[in-house]
């Protein structure tokens, strides 16, 4: 099956989607989105996307959004980090929920706010950078059991959970002072198919004077 993914080198939303269809050595294509420059907004694209977001994933007949979605319908359709049992499968759903709304969702806008734009620090980024630190610390936490967020093998919840975090001079924070997820990056990272976001999807890097 032939998959097209929508999505830009620089959203980390759309890296989970796209490393797990290179992880499952998919056949895929990916299609830039120009999103800095407002692409999202456009009658074309809210015709495929009506939430106006990044990634969406093409295949035949089916249009999928939001990458947790993307990520359970690819689990099934390769049989690949998957949950073994039904009680498993809501454990990586819960990290995968966890992410969306606590690591990614304070991670993804204050790393927009310090890379993309020229506002500098305030009180925003401050509270954003709070948030991003209690999260990391549940998954520093988390990881300092077990190599993976739910047991021994990665997941798609480990997928999810990472897919912000290869850039870490862009967020504002050292890897260093979280040992587990340092580990546990480099763990992802050695799988057969990994690749940077920035070299994994089109974008990068911006034109002269976007995002600004």
């Amino acid at each position: 099956m032939k998959f097209k993914l929508h999505c830009f080198a620089q959203s980390g939303n759309a890296y989970k989607a796209a490393l797990m269809l290179n992880l499952c050595a998919a056949d895929w294509e990916p299609v830039l989105v120009d999103f800095f420059n407002g692409e999202t907004r456009t009658d074309d694209y809210l015709a495929l996307n009506e939430m106006g977001e990044v990634p969406t994933l093409v295949a035949k007949d089916v249009t999928l959004t939001q990458s947790g979605v993307i990520l359970d319908y690819l689990a099934d359709a390769f049989e690949l980090f998957d949950a073994n049992s039904v009680p498993e499968h809501r454990e990586v759903m819960r990290w995968i929920l966890f992410d969306n709304h606590k690591l990614t969702g304070s991670v993804a806008p204050l790393r927009y706010l310090r890379e993309f734009t020229d506002k500098g620090e305030s009180e925003v980024t401050a509270f954003l950078h709070g948030r991003a630190q209690f999260a990391l610390n549940v998954l520093e936490k988390r990881l300092g059991r077990s190599e993976f967020v739910v047991g021994d093998e990665p997941t798609i919840a480990d997928i999810s959970l990472c897919g912000y975090l290869y850039w870490p001079e862009e967020i504002g924070f050292d890897w260093a002072e979280f040992p587990a997820i340092d580990a546990w990056l480099t763990r992802i990272q050695q799988l057969p198919g990994w690749v940077h976001p920035y070299e994994l999807m089109p974008g990068h890097p911006l034109e002269s004077g976007t995002g600004g």
